[in-house]
């Protein structure tokens, strides 16, 4: 079993940033890649960024881009991301996933086995 556990949130103004950790535990951890997601009430979670575990490959949701940046550290099984700018419009639960088997889709949900339990991040305006 993987345990995946975020921290870093907070409550932030509009403009400012902040960044996120998700360290990962539990069995020999090997994971495919990476991915951090978010989910503002009354709307379905969505994809952030994602990054292979060899970091070779970075993924993000386009409307993104520019302000999130993901990094990892794969010896100490730790994923970054970092936020700028933000809005307010970025207040959500954000969750970091782990996906253990290769997929074309890193957007995709349905591609992560494992999930965190969510960090709160709220920018106020």
């Amino acid at each position: 079993q993987v345990q995946l556990v975020e921290s870093g949130g907070g409550l932030v103004q509009a403009g400012g940033s902040l960044g996120l950790s998700c360290a990962a535990s539990g069995r020999t951890f090997s994971s495919y890649a990476m991915g951090w997601f978010r989910q503002a009430p009354g709307k379905e979670r969505e994809f952030v960024a994602a990054s292979r575990w060899s970091g070779d490959r970075t993924y993000y949701a386009h409307s993104l881009k520019g302000r999130f940046t993901i990094s990892g550290d794969n010896t100490k099984n730790t994923v970054l991301l970092q936020m700028h700018s933000l809005e307010p419009e970025d207040t959500a639960v954000y969750y970091c996933a782990a996906a253990d088997k290769p997929t074309t889709t890193p957007a995709d949900l349905n591609a992560y086995s494992y999930w965190g339990q969510g960090t709160q991040v709220t920018v106020s305006s």
